[in-house]
């Protein structure tokens, strides 16, 4: 029973050997069917990717030879058009230099014609001269032949008998100057009382053109004439002005119709009362300083007019000239005050009518800027202020703007039209006006323009209201014997050119100064 149930065991176990070795068997060919269908599988999508691949390869490639085909065909073309506008510059320039090459050669050709046309009037000339000389010499001869002088004689013979004339003509002229004078003499006398009445007439003006200074006793009237009054000369004579020492107690007044002489000439004098010292020598010193003085205060009035009106980036000699313009004026109106109120309204009319503001605010400040240029010559206000302007950097309209016053000039913009209704505005209101001032000062200007531009002299001063005009002469240029003649010349260039009521005294001085320094 153990043995058949050891066999049956053991037959079991065979069997199920060989059971187990089939199914794997089995199992092992079904696994590798897959795995063969997997693989194929992988074969056949990589086969596929794979010809993706190439297709999309050779497609870029021939996308990029494509590319690449046209952009070099688009160099090519530019390179032949390049070529071709540089052929076509070559070729102009070739046609430029065979013209330029014709002409130069006309040119060369006309210039050795003129040469040849001046050496022939050259000898002609030379040979006109020969015989004019020639000429001259047969007369010149003949004349000595008849009048049996020679050259020299005759000339010494003619002079004398011109100095005869002379004094025949002086004589007479003298004389019918006395005459004049005896058959006239109710009339000047006539003249003479119109010329008082119009001094009394002068209030108005000399209002406008004195300054008082306060002394601080009356001794100090006497220090300043000084001895012979040699102070009180060489300060009028320095700075221009005229010193009125009256009975007016602790005062002294100075009259000159230059603004800017007088402030000068106060400056100085009150230096010259503070610190006591006055004599020739200091009175130079302190005009000199008190005239460096007056340009600083004048520009300190420029700077504080921009400030108030709000103008920036004006040029150092315009802010400068707007502080002279404080010390000018219009028919008794401010130039200053002037300028400042047709800023305002050409910045406020701008607003309204919607330009800019700006512009027409620095236009209309500077449209009488010209009176502040002392030019020496008679050119108009207009253009100089404008050539003021151009030259400080200021742009067309600005200068229009200036220039345009006159009503010679033409109008560019309409800021042009809205400055000069400001300039009337402001100079038509009521009060602005005073004909009589502007009158006397354009007189007195014209007094010391016309004996300034004449040949000689350094200085001029107008004085005593217009009654005097007191001429510095440079030493060096004039000699004491033609001062007397200058004085005459001065006295007619006036007469002829000037209608004023009474007479002009005419002082012309000439001072030879030499300083040296003991070191």
């Amino acid at each position: 029973m153990n043995v058949f149930i050891e066999v049956v065991l053991a037959v079991l176990i065979v069997a199920a050997f060989f059971l187990g070795r089939y199914l794997r068997l089995q199992f092992g060919k079904a696994k590798i069917a897959d795995a063969e269908q997997i693989v194929k599988t992988i074969i056949a999508d990589a086969k596929k990717e794979a010809a993706d691949i190439k297709k999309s390869k050779i497609l870029e490639g021939k996308d990029q030879l494509y590319q690449l085909k046209i952009k070099q065909e688009n160099e090519i073309r530019q390179k032949r058009k390049e070529l071709h506008r540089f052929e076509k510059q070559f070729a102009n320039r070739e046609e430029n230099m065979d013209r330029k090459a014709d002409l130069l050669k006309k040119q060369e050709d006309s210039l050795a014609r003129l040469q040849q046309d001046i050496l022939k009037r050259e000898q002609y000339i030379k040979s006109k001269r020969e015989h004019l000389n020639e000429l001259i010499d047969e007369q010149v001869v003949r004349l000595e032949t008849i009048s049996g002088l020679t050259q020299e004689e005759a000339r010494n013979l003619l002079v004398e008998k011109l100095k005869e004339s002379a004094k025949e003509d002086a004589a007479q002229i003298m004389k019918d100057i006395r005459d004049q004078a005896r058959v006239t003499a109710h009339r000047e006398a006539k003249e003479m009382i119109i010329e008082a009445i119009q001094r009394t007439a002068v209030d108005h003006t000399t209002e406008s053109t004195v300054t008082v200074v306060r002394l601080p006793a009356d001794e100090m009237k006497g220090r300043i004439i000084g001895r012979e009054g040699r102070n009180i000369r060489a300060f009028e004579m320095e700075t221009g002005v005229e010193v009125i020492v009256d009975d007016t107690p602790e005062a002294v007044i100075l009259s000159c119709f230059h603004p800017v002489r007088r402030e000068i000439a106060k400056i100085a004098l009150e230096k010259l009362i503070s610190d006591g010292r006055i004599h020739p020598g200091r009175i130079e010193d302190v005009v000199i300083k008190a005239k460096e003085e007056m340009e600083e205060r004048i520009h300190e009035i420029g700077e504080k007019t921009l400030l108030e009106v709000g103008v920036h980036g004006l040029h150092f000699d315009l802010v400068k000239a707007l502080g002279k313009l404080k010390f000018k004026s219009t028919y008794g109106q401010n130039v200053l005050q002037h300028s400042i109120e047709a800023a305002h309204l050409a910045e406020y009319m701008a607003v309204e009518l919607g330009f800019d503001p700006i512009i027409a605010k620095r236009a209309g400040l500077l449209h009488d800027i010209g009176k502040a240029v002392d030019s020496g010559k008679d050119e108009k206000v207009a253009k100089l202020g404008m050539e003021l302007a151009k030259k400080c950097g200021e742009g067309p309209i600005v200068q229009n703007a200036i220039a345009a016053l006159d009503g010679e000039s033409a109008i560019i913009h309409p800021i042009t039209v809205l400055v000069q209704a400001a300039n009337n505005i402001s100079i038509s209101r009521p009060g602005a006006k005073r004909e009589t001032l502007e009158e006397y000062i354009q007189r007195l200007q014209k007094l010391e323009t016309i004996t300034g531009e004449i040949e000689g002299v350094e200085r001029s001063f107008a004085i005593q209201a217009g009654r005097e005009i007191r001429v510095i002469v440079n030493p060096e240029e004039i000699s004491d014997i033609e001062v007397d003649q200058l004085a005459i010349k001065i006295t007619r260039r006036i007469r002829e050119a000037m209608e004023y009521p009474g007479q002009i005294k005419v002082t012309v001085i000439r001072e030879y100064r030499i300083v040296d320094y003991a070191k």
